[in-house]
Parts: structure tokens; C-alpha cells; sequence
């Protein structure tokens, strides 16, 4: 087994993926997150917010110059070909800086926070999938607290791979759909699972 054990970390929207991320990281796992790594891709004077703007029009800066996340998730949830146009910019480049982040790490386990893992193809290179799961309902119960719309929720979860699909590719699963303890013995018992396969490997 090459060292380190990457986790990919995925799941639909508000099944809790950064808490278990926050999780983790207590225990001392190094988190390398696909969604930070693509906030600070389009920050100003980054090559791929040129070409978002290249490819969507100056009408997705904000007045500060910083692209508007609201207005861009507007238009490519909207649309499954404007969407893809999207990630076609930036995961290149999100999995050339994951690369290069998991090559810096010393620890025996890293864990790769990637929402649209599934998505993509398995076009980054984990050697587990886990899985945060909850059910849809309180997806969308979760979704109504933050500023989305009605529309935008069932855009949003049906551009994702449904969760049947989601739940076969998996190779751990972490149920989210009851209590913090709850989640937190099943975040230590699988760090600990994964300790025993290193182990196991040597």
C-alpha cells in the first residue's frame, strides 16, 4: 500500500461533508479540500476566473471584481451544458493542486474532501470512497437554512449523482441522519479501521 491512505471524502449537498471533514482533523488527519482549493482558483488574477469570464461575460464579477458565486450557481444549475463548461476550467486544476498537496503530506492517512467525486469519473486518484449519506428530505430541510431557493434545492440535487448510485460506489458510508455522538463513533471507529489496514499493509 502506498502511503498516504487517501480518502476520498464525498456525498450530495448538506449530508454534513465538512463536519466530517472538522472530524477528522481532530484526529489528526490532514484535510485537503477540492472546495477551498477552487475558492482560491478564482480569486482575482487567477488564470481560471479569466477564463470564467471569458466564457460567462464580466456580468459574473461582483463590483469588487471577485466573481459572483451566487449568479455563476444560477447559471449552471440551470444547465447541464454551462455546468460542464465549468468544470472543465477548474478540475484540471483542482486535482493538479490536490496532487501536489497530497504529495506534501507526512501522516499515514489523508483525507480528500471532493463533493463531485463521483461526478467526475474517478478522475482523482483515492484508494477509498466514503460516503456521507443522509436522506433527502433532510437534505432539502437543511438546504431551506442557507440562501437557496426552492428551484435552485431540486436543480442542485438533481444535477448529483442520486443517492442509490452514490451508496454502490462507496466503499465506507458515514450515516449523518442522527445525533453528533452518533456521528462521531462512526468517524472514530472508520479512522480506526483505516489505522488497522496500514498496519495490516506493512
Amino acid at each position: 500500500m502506498d502511503l498516504p491512505l487517501k480518502i476520498g471524502l464525498t456525498g450530495g449537498i448538506a449530508t454534513g461533508k465538512s463536519t466530517v471533514s472538522k472530524q477528522f482533523a481532530k484526529l489528526g488527519v490532514p484535510i485537503i479540500d477540492a472546495d477551498e482549493i477552487a475558492h482560491a482558483l478564482v480569486e482575482p488574477g487567477e488564470p481560471a476566473l479569466r477564463l470564467i469570464i471569458q466564457t460567462y461575460g464580466s456580468k459574473m464579477l461582483q463590483s469588487d471584481g471577485r466573481l459572483n458565486r451566487a449568479k455563476l450557481r444560477d447559471k449552471i444549475f440551470a444547465d447541464e451544458q454551462e455546468r460542464k463548461r465549468l468544470e472543465a476550467i477548474l478540475h484540471p486544476r483542482i486535482r493538479q493542486v490536490i496532487q501536489e498537496q497530497v504529495a506534501q503530506v507526512q501522516e499515514p492517512i489523508c483525507l480528500l474532501s471532493i463533493p463531485l467525486l463521483l461526478e467526475t469519473q474517478h478522475k482523482y486518484k483515492v484508494d477509498r470512497i466514503l460516503v456521507v449519506d443522509c436522506s433527502p428530505d433532510l437534505q432539502r430541510k437543511r438546504l431551506l437554512t442557507r440562501d437557496i431557493s426552492l428551484v435552485q434545492i431540486e436543480q442542485i440535487l438533481k444535477a448529483q449523482t442520486n443517492r442509490t448510485a452514490r451508496l454502490a460506489k462507496a466503499d465506507d458510508v458515514i450515516y449523518n441522519d442522527s445525533d453528533f455522538d452518533n456521528l462521531q463513533q462512526q468517524i472514530n471507529a472508520l479512522y480506526q479501521k483505516y489505522a488497522d489496514e496500514i498496519q495490516l499493509a506493512k
